[in-house]
């Protein structure tokens, strides 16, 4: 049995810890209360949006845009374009696998590319994991993480879209955490933009995006975003290509934002959840070591009473 003094001072670093989870879980539900509404907020104008630009596109589950290049493009340079991995994660620990899980999908995304991959990390523990495994990590934009910003995120946006138009990166690929609930974070990995090149195969003509996935389409580079309801036919003033070419960048931006947002919202939750176990452990710990030390503290009190007692005898 250890000795009274190691079991008081085990119990005291055992309290400071506690003090220090507790906080820390608090501040945690704090953040993620704010962020839960923020999100909140952003989903109904994310949905119309979504909506209007299926119904401008007409209908099509796989909306797309060709946009209209400058007159004189940049020189891509020698090799195939870098397709960019746009990487969510956190700047800081303690946060159960939230960062593990994060840095594992963004891996697999980029062996599962065939050509040249480049990072843009947001969060610096993205940044740190993806150069460690040597993928190249160009951009960081991991304040953001801690104050996320709209036209920040629209910039870099924008930037993506000027790099693709002019055929500098071939597409771009997002790796982030959804946040379904308080207790679960779920990893997503998906198309942000798309390269569609036109090949036949037995007089069919298909898309091969820039991983290499097939899908049915048309020939072309475009911006893509998909999975959005199917919708009636509808006359539209201006036309509709007019429309896309406005909508779908705002689409585009506001689906980066709000990557960043579900990003921050699961990682405040999952840093809850470690904390408030991490508090619960400490508690029972609290608990055991308290009783092992009124234990030893009676062992010793008794030891001394029959001292006492063997000398009167003995007198």
């Amino acid at each position: 049995m250890s000795s009274l003094r190691e079991v008081k001072d085990r119990i005291a670093s055992v309290r400071s810890t506690l003090k220090i989870t507790s906080a820390m879980k608090l501040v945690a539900s704090s953040k993620l209360l704010r962020a839960q509404r923020t999100i909140e907020a952003l989903r109904p104008y994310s949905e119309a949006l979504g909506k209007i630009l299926s119904q401008v596109q007409g209908g099509s589950d796989a909306l797309s845009f060709r946009p209209e290049r400058s007159g004189v493009e940049e020189s891509p340079g020698p090799g195939p374009a870098p397709h960019i991995l746009l990487a969510f994660a956190g700047n800081a620990s303690m946060c159960g696998a939230f960062n593990a899980n994060a840095i594992k999908a963004a891996l697999q995304a980029a062996r599962a590319c065939p050509g040249p991959v480049e990072a843009w990390a947001f969060g610096r523990k993205m940044a740190q994991a993806l150069s460690r495994a040597g993928v190249p990590v160009v951009r960081d934009f991991s304040p953001l993480i801690g104050k996320p910003d709209f036209d920040a995120v629209a910039a870099i946006s924008a930037e993506l879209r000027a790099l693709y138009q002019d055929g500098r990166i071939s597409g771009a690929t997002l790796v982030y955490n959804h946040f379904v609930s308080a207790g679960r974070q779920q990893v997503v990995t998906e198309r942000y933009l798309e390269q569609r090149q036109t090949q036949q195969a037995d007089n069919q003509g298909f898309e091969v995006n820039a991983c290499g996935e097939k899908a049915a389409g048309t020939a072309g580079k475009s911006l893509t975003v998909s999975n959005l309801a199917l919708t009636p036919d509808y006359i539209f003033e201006p036309s509709r290509g007019e429309l896309l070419a406005s909508l779908l960048p705002q689409v585009l931006d506001l689906r980066l934002y709000a990557a960043l947002l579900d990003s921050v919202a699961a990682e405040h939750a999952a840093r809850m959840i470690a904390m408030q176990t991490a508090t619960d452990n400490a508690e029972n710990l609290l608990a055991e070591l308290t009783l092992e030390y009124n234990k030893g503290r009676q062992q010793k009190i008794t030891s001394e009473i029959l001292d006492l007692v063997a000398g009167e005898v003995r007198a």
